[in-house]
């Protein structure tokens, strides 16, 4: 018997996922100390959690009793920050999770997921992991939503069931209109909207909308806006009639305990939380400044905490790959995509001011080195 056979045959087809590579591996890789490493390629927060966060993890003295499965202090406090009702709440393991039961609620094998590429990974991963077809809807050139084309294929898809909408979308920071998402809205479907950088963004949360439409789901995290990444704690905000179902099938315990103190003393920081966010949104505006100032590097307009940024080959004399790993021998990480829509581009995130001087440094010391390089050849 080959016990491989007993896989699921779809699973045994697909691809993993592609997470970034750990901090410790990379310091190894790189001979380098960790404090000489600039980790801009993951759009983690740099200033990391409240100290009312690092406080209560300290004062823990429950982290060996299971958690409430019902994270109930949790959402109270999620509630009063976003402004819904605990009813409409439903917490997990980082937004993956949330991802994870909407998906496996709605769906089953050879129904429709739609896509809105080039966007979040995770979307298209999840409908791998339950057999869905995967249906995608590419973006336009400026990275808006081509919401007639969504509309039209939709509309001619048997058994569509979800629709995945970024917003701030990752890797580019667009966002989507009102208007719309009002359209999108109209589709005999559920919308989940990702709203993981929304607090980086000068357009207000719908959060509120899920009151009004039966069939959209807002997601939000705390790995950015609180500095969490590590502790993984996300929510979505459900409709009622929605939210029971899954319920259902949420695995008890999570969040952890460490991970809901932690956001509940967070939430208890609100002017922390707004300190890091707008210092992030004046280093955005300093980053995207400094980094136009390069021949050959298009930054496009973000409303997120990262930038996404064209390299003109011919120009710089090198691919985008080829800067990222010049970058990385550096010491200074960013994220770099190839695939239809982003072609030949890096996505910086946004770091504190000293990341961002080092970031300039060497993009300057590597595009001086190859202007160079070229004008030797040449003589």
């Amino acid at each position: 018997m080959n016990v491989e056979d007993l896989i699921s045959p779809h699973l045994r087809e697909m691809l993993p996922y592609t997470p970034i590579v750990p901090f410790d591996v990379l310091t190894r890789r790189l001979g380098l100390p960790r404090e000489q490493i600039v980790k801009l390629d993951a759009n983690e927060n740099p200033y990391g959690p409240s100290p009312r966060a690092l406080e209560a993890l300290r004062n823990a003295d429950t982290l060996h009793i299971y958690p409430d499965p019902d994270q109930t202090a949790l959402r109270e406090a999620i509630s009063s920050f976003v402004g819904v009702p605990t009813e409409n709440l439903l917490c997990g393991s980082g937004v993956d999770e949330v991802i994870d039961i909407i998906s496996r609620a709605f769906v089953s094998p050879g129904e429709a997921i739609f896509d809105l590429p080039p966007t979040f990974g995770m979307y298209r991963f999840e409908a791998d992991i339950v057999n869905a077809q995967y249906m995608a809807v590419p973006r336009n050139a400026d990275f808006s939503i081509d919401v007639q084309s969504v509309l039209n294929q939709v509309r001619t898809t048997p058994r569509a069931k979800l629709l995945f909408v970024c917003n701030p979308n990752n890797p580019d920071g667009s966002t989507v209109r009102d208007e719309d998402l009002l359209r999108l809205l109209t589709l005999p479907l559920m919308v989940i909207l990702d709203e993981a950088y929304i607090d980086f963004s000068s357009q207000p949360s719908r959060a509120g909308w899920v009151l009004q439409h039966e069939n959209l789901i807002v997601l939000r995290t705390f790995s950015k806006l609180a500095g969490l990444a590590g502790l993984r704690v996300g929510y979505g905000i459900v409709p009622q009639q929605i939210i029971r179902h899954l319920w259902k099938i949420k695995q008890p315990y999570t969040p952890n305990t460490a991970g809901s103190l932690a956001v509940e003393a967070a939430l208890s920081d609100p002017d922390y939380l707004h300190q890091t966010v707008k210092a992030l949104i004046g280093e955005r505006a300093r980053l995207g400044e400094l980094l136009s100032e390069f021949a050959g590097l298009t930054v496009y307009p973000s409303e997120a905490n990262f930038l996404l940024c064209r390299i003109d080959e011919q120009q710089w004399g090198i691919s985008a790959f080829q800067l990222k790993q010049a970058l990385e021998q550096h010491g200074v990480l960013v994220r770099h995509f190839n695939r239809d829509g982003l072609r030949n581009c890096i996505r910086v995130s946004v770091g504190r001011a000293l990341e961002t001087d080092r970031l300039v440094s060497v993009l300057h010391q590597i595009h001086d080195g190859m202007a160079r390089g070229a004008k030797e050849v040449i003589s």
